[in-house]
Order: structure tokens, then sequence, then C-alpha cells
């Protein structure tokens, strides 16, 4: 089983992250490299909570996302054709008082089969870049979505 910490601060405020983080609407795929449009079914949702599938043909999970804590937003694998057991994604967003906005982000990878069970390692070790990279893209696109460039 892999744990991946990971970081980044933004200039999006917590409001804006979280609302990015839990817009299951079109577009989705540009905040989550990993995640394509075509696949995205979101099977309930209420003010706090959502349960959704998300992710591509080769990797997909149904998530249970919760985030009745506005400042901490906690994605539970309930089924992937990759991940079981505790897998799943926890971001912890805080605000600081020079106005900028951590985002820690921790993410559990157990693998249910081979297949994942490599990926879980190598997530874990050599490719945790590739997850780092993605979550610096989440943030970017969150800033640019709240901090339009101005046409000219």
């Amino acid at each position: 089983m892999a744990t991946i910490h990971l970081h980044e601060t933004t200039t999006a405020t917590p409001e804006q992250f979280l609302a990015a983080l839990t817009d299951f609407g079109p577009g989705r795929s540009k905040l989550f490299s990993a995640t394509s449009d075509e696949f995205l079914r979101v099977h309930e949702q209420g003010p706090t909570f959502a349960d959704v599938t998300e992710g591509t043909g080769s990797a997909w999970e149904r998530l249970r996302y919760d985030w009745s804590d506005p400042r901490r937003v906690v994605m539970r694998t309930i089924d992937s054709n990759l991940w079981g057991g505790a897998s799943g994604h926890t971001y912890t967003i805080t605000r600081n008082p020079h106005g900028t906005t951590d985002v820690d982000v921790v993410v559990v990878r157990e693998g249910k089969n081979a297949k994942g069970r490599v990926i879980g390692f190598l997530l874990g070790t050599v490719a945790k870049g590739v997850l780092a990279k993605a979550l610096a893209n989440s943030v970017k696109v969150v800033e640019a979505r709240n901090n339009p460039l101005p046409t000219g």
C-alpha cells in the first residue's frame, strides 16, 4: 500500500478550491488530468457529499466524497478496477494569514489486483512526481478559473 503526501500553495481562497474540487460538471477533466468527462458519472449528490465514478477507460474509481468539514474533503474509494482497501484521497485546505491557501493531499493506493499493486508501488516511489505535477496543474486551473486574464 502506498501513502503519498503532496502540498501546494495557491492564491485561490479555500472556498474557491473547495468549489472546484466538488464541481462534478463538464470540464472536470481540466481540473483532474486523470479524469475523462466521458467516464464521469454522478450517482448521488447532496449539500456536503457526492458518490461519483471518475477516471478513464484504463483506470477508474467510484469515490464517496465528504466535505461536511469544508476545510477537509475525504474521497473514499468504494469501487475501482485497480484500487481497494483503504484507497482514497484526503484534501486539507488551510487559509493562510497572508491571503494564500495551503492544499495538503494524502493519496492512499492499495492495489486490489496485480496491475493495481504495481501502479501503487510506482506511485509511492519513482512516479510520485506524476501526482505532484497533477496537483500543481489542478491548482493552476483553479487559479485561472477565479482570476481570468483580462481580454483586450
